[in-house]
């Protein structure tokens, strides 16, 4: 199986970096290729769906050209990580430092199967993880059996309510006081 991880890497990279997107995962089992690709970190947005169709256009050309890159029948899948990102190598763990985690753990550390918080470092062989109570958690990538960054969702208040009405006053007073800038730099 390493061997067509190494020769599909060695096929996608290229077409990738003429992309100026990255590999974020590899994974052949099943009869499926998986293979995850993203925008490098700290860009503006993600992969788009006219991105991933490409990529697959232009992989699955390379792989029809060389039928000994994966042995038998396979499924070609190529996706964005999406908002909740699997994490499985330390690659991932550095990418995602800053971000809220979910952890579940093969055995117990500290009393706990299950990590939650954001993921303030990360190691070849750990991550580092602070819980909500400000602890942190130092975890061997040994023992995490599935990890996968949170998707925090922003809570918007009810049109028309208090909360919404100062929002709306704080943004406007902003906005004015940009509008003012601006004017006086213009000048």
């Amino acid at each position: 199986m390493s061997n067509v991880i190494d020769r599909v890497t060695g096929m996608v990279t290229p077409i990738l970096s003429d992309l100026g997107l990255e590999l974020y995962d590899l994974d052949f089992a099943g009869g499926v290729l998986k293979v995850t690709i993203d925008t490098p970190p700290g860009g503006p947005s993600g992969v788009d769906i006219d991105q991933i169709a490409l990529v697959t256009r232009l992989l699955g050309r390379e792989l029809d050209h060389d039928e000994n890159a994966v042995p038998g029948r396979f499924t070609l899948e190529v996706s964005s990580p999406g908002l909740e990102r699997t994490l499985r190598t330390p690659a991932h763990f550095a990418r995602e430092t800053g971000k809220e985690v979910n952890v579940r753990l093969r055995e117990q550390l500290d009393g706990r199967r299950r990590v939650n918080g954001v993921l303030v470092g990360a190691t070849a062989s750990a991550a580092v993880v602070r819980t909500e109570d400000g602890t942190e958690v130092e975890i061997p990538l040994a023992i995490i059996d599935k990890a996968r960054t949170v998707f925090v969702w922003e809570t918007n208040p009810k049109p028309n309510s208090p909360e919404a009405r100062a929002k709306g006053k704080k943004k406007t007073a902003h906005d004015d006081q940009q509008s003012q800038t601006q004017e006086a730099n213009a000048q």
